[in-house]
């Protein structure tokens, strides 16, 4: 399954299993659910690779999500949830999140996100010490 994340990125992933809570009326996972999920996942890669000092200098935003749904998972099922970040220039970054049950995906997803500095609230240029934490 790593195969799907490019080499060249600073990946991380983790597991869950699908519980009733994330179900919708016709029992498999809710899309808004795994919205949240690329949500979530955005936001634990980065503090795991960000810092104190970072954080307390800049936020992100996001700007724009794709969703592709292409499969189901159910009540039970063990997903693993992949991300990487892809191009990054300027003020923006885009996040890939891929859903898994087994080898099957369920989801493709790509974020854009807008990095704001804290004091200002306006965007800012993604300088080197953000870059480092991006690239391997």
């Amino acid at each position: 399954m790593n195969s799907i994340i490019p080499a060249n990125t600073v990946s991380f992933s983790f597991q869950l299993k699908v519980e009733e809570k994330h179900l919708d009326a016709l029992n498999h996972v809710n899309n808004v659910v795994y919205l949240k999920w690329v949500n979530d996942i955005s936001e634990k890669h980065w503090s795991l690779i960000s810092n104190k000092d970072l954080n307390a200098k800049y936020v992100w935003v996001v700007l724009r999500h794709e969703l592709d749904y292409v499969g189901e998972a159910k009540l039970g099922d063990e997903i693993s949830i992949y991300t990487w970040v892809g191009e990054t220039k300027g003020v923006k970054s885009v996040r890939h999140v891929h859903i898994y049950k087994e080898d099957r995906v369920l989801l493709r997803a790509a974020s854009t996100w807008c990095l704001i500095d804290q004091k200002t609230l306006r965007p800012s240029r993604i300088k080197e010490d953000i870059l480092k934490l991006l690239r391997p």
